[in-house]
């Protein structure tokens, strides 16, 4: 155990034949407690996973070279290509001269008019009627995670889909049913009924870790001291990933290297150490060996603005440079909550939960047009194109079940350097089906286009969002009454960037402060643009974070941003002029707006009112009689009950 790993001991003085841990330790394990010093934790990533999917479609050798390709560039390559050189920057002519026999299979696309997507072979020639489509790695991203979750127990399964090709997994409580097989001296209860009392030493002073790359030992630790039962809690761990990876490699052909530690941050780097097709166990007792060389660049949270003001402020981005810094400079340096969270952090100190949510918040699909498209009738084509797009991923969602459904549609529309949006609620009192998205599409386009000065047009992207579960079968109350939100007109008021009008019923979550400002949340958005091409020319859409990540030296950032956002330049909200990265992020800043509009509205309605009084308030005022609040007469029936 490295002296950066704190628990609780007994007494200061820990008799021989006792173990370093307690009887406390082992039942926080049990709850999967993230502060559990004998917690385990995976991260299993699929290696080049575009270029495993072709592959497995294609039903190619697994030494011959392929690459993804989109337009004219390459976006995902597998690992027998790499070995010639090649990389995601290459031209394709160049690819081929270094690796003749390299297959580029172009991604699936729409094709404008067709409703579904397809493997077309010209689609590199028609970058204007075609856009990629990323629904074929969707699909094998959920097969592979219900077969992975098919090979962990049901009643112990702490599972998180990271990205489209990274899963999470807590194994802390199967690993405590397997301590409690293997060893049934931990089953008793402890001496005293004290749960602060050491455990006993594992009967054991080898362990078997087979083929997985094992990290050194910290210097101040040997591997002649005989394993504590971190040692084995974490040894069972990678005996349950290896399992997993079998398992995904029988079932489904794909292969997959793994991450095995005591937190996310550790299991992220860990599967990233060794690719393709291996796993790294990081004991306790060599993390620090483990992160001393690395760059600090690479942990989630320092690759950006952060980790730039850290290596300016102290003239290094190693962590083993940075080790020595005391807290309390950190803290002079880059404020309290940021340096203590960075002092804990190089010391592969983690508490973050394994987050077994896995349901999507919001779709998108989009298309930047190369050359612009200058009339109506380009657009509605492609609005038909994205809201098949989006209902074909609805289905799977399960919309036709009624299982879930969105709120509300989202239209972004770019012309010249100015980012046009418009959004709508989806009808709740009836069933969600393509023609209708479609016919909600064409009306938001239409208030667009009536403003004036809508082309060329260079981008457009439609997403829908505000998922929520539905009630199948029977029906509450709350079926048959209209919420707020749902009862609003639609909106169709300007919101070009340049208006700078405010508008309330404009809806954002709160923005994050502190540390946190930091830190991409971990998506389970669909996202479905154009991505890698930021290699093409001409294009501004940055490519998705996870795309294949594993290119750039198998050395990935622990928890990169993991999802595929695509950009259309400056999103802006028009009632704090915030620039947001892409349509779901605008919609998420909107939604904060529309919440602490709501805030207000309950503070205002909830005061004491004395009778008689005046309220010049333009706020109250407004909002009341714009929802029926108090301020407003009410109808017959209401006095004794208020619906909300």
């Amino acid at each position: 155990m490295s002296s950066s790993q704190p628990f609780e001991a007994s007494s200061p003085m820990i008799r021989e034949n006792k173990s370093r841990f307690t009887y406390r330790h082992l039942a926080q394990l049990a709850l999967s407690s993230a502060t559990c010093p004998l917690r385990v934790i995976a991260h299993v990533d699929l290696d080049a996973f575009y270029a495993q999917c072709e592959m497995v479609r294609l039903g190619v050798a697994e030494d011959q070279p392929l690459a993804v390709q989109q337009w004219q560039g390459l976006i995902a390559i597998n690992y027998p290509a790499r070995k010639f050189g090649l990389n995601r920057h290459i031209a394709i002519t160049e690819a081929k001269k270094l690796c003749p026999n390299l297959i580029c299979q172009h991604v699936a696309t729409w094709k404008e008019g067709d409703e579904r997507w397809a493997y077309h072979d010209d689609a590199f020639q028609n970058i204007a009627t075609h856009k990629v489509s990323l629904d074929p790695y969707r699909l094998e991203s959920r097969r592979i995670l219900a077969c992975i979750k098919e090979t962990l127990p049901a009643n112990q399964q702490r599972v998180e889909k990271a990205s489209v090709d990274e899963v999470f997994m807590d194994l802390s409580a199967q690993v405590h049913s397997i301590l409690l097989e293997r060893y049934p001296e931990l089953s008793g209860p402890p001496p005293y009924d004290d749960q602060t009392e050491n455990l006993p030493l594992p009967p054991t002073t080898a362990l078997d870790w087979q083929a997985d790359a094992l990290i050194d030992l910290d210097a101040d630790e040997t591997e002649e001291e005989d394993p504590d039962w971190d040692d084995v809690a974490i040894l069972i761990g990678s005996e349950i990933v290896r399992t997993v990876r079998a398992a995904v490699r029988e079932k489904l052909k794909y292969t997959c290297s793994g991450g095995i530690a005591q937190n996310k941050m550790l299991a992220k780097l860990g599967s990233a150490h060794k690719k393709p097709n291996q796993q790294t166990v990081i004991r306790n007792r060599a993390i620090q060996q483990f992160l001393s060389d690395f760059k600090f660049t690479k942990i989630r949270g320092l690759g950006g603005k952060l980790g730039e003001q850290i290596t300016a402020s102290f003239k290094t981005d190693t962590v083993q440079e940075l080790l020595p810094i005391p807290v309390e400079q950190l803290k002079q340096k880059l404020g309290d909550d940021t340096g203590i969270w960075i002092y804990q952090i190089i010391r592969g100190n983690d508490t973050s939960e394994v987050n077994s949510r896995t349901q999507i918040k919001s779709m998108l699909s989009a298309k930047s047009f190369r050359p612009s498209i200058n009339t109506q009738e380009a657009a509605v084509r492609w609005l038909r194109i994205f809201t098949a797009d989006i209902y074909s991923r609805l289905v799977e969602e399960g919309v036709v079940e009624n299982k879930r459904r969105p709120k509300t549609m989202n239209l972004h529309y770019r012309h010249g350097n100015q980012t046009k949006s418009r959004s709508a609620p989806i009808s709740m009192g009836k069933k969600i089906d393509e023609a209708g998205l479609f016919e909600l599409a064409q009306t938001l386009l239409g208030h667009i286009i009536q403003e004036g000065r809508a082309w060329p047009c260079s981008n457009i992207s439609l997403s829908v969002a505000g998922f929520e579960d539905r009630i199948v079968g029977n029906m509450g109350i709350g079926a048959f009454l209209v919420k707020k939100e749902e009862a609003k007109p639609m909106d169709v008021g300007p919101t070009t960037s340049e208006t700078g009008q405010e508008r309330p019923e404009k809806r954002r979550r709160i923005q994050p402060t502190g540390i946190a400002r930091f830190f991409k949340l971990d998506s389970t958005d669909e996202h479905d643009d154009e991505f890698g091409s930021q290699y093409l020319p001409g294009m501004d859409n940055p490519s998705p974070a996870n795309e294949d990540a594993d290119l750039k030296g198998d050395a990935k950032a622990a928890f990169p941003p993991a999802t595929h956002q695509q950009r259309i330049t400056d999103y802006m909200c028009d009632r704090c002029s915030m620039g947001l990265e892409s349509a779901d992020a605008l919609q998420s800043h909107q939604d904060w707006h529309f919440a602490k509009d709501l805030e207000n509205e309950e503070r205002i309605q909830a005061a004491p009112r004395p009778s008689g009084a005046i309220h010049n308030k333009k706020s109250a005022g407004t909002l009341n009689k714009k929802k029926g609040g108090r301020g407003s007469k009410p109808e017959k029936g209401q006095s004794k009950l208020a619906f909300g």
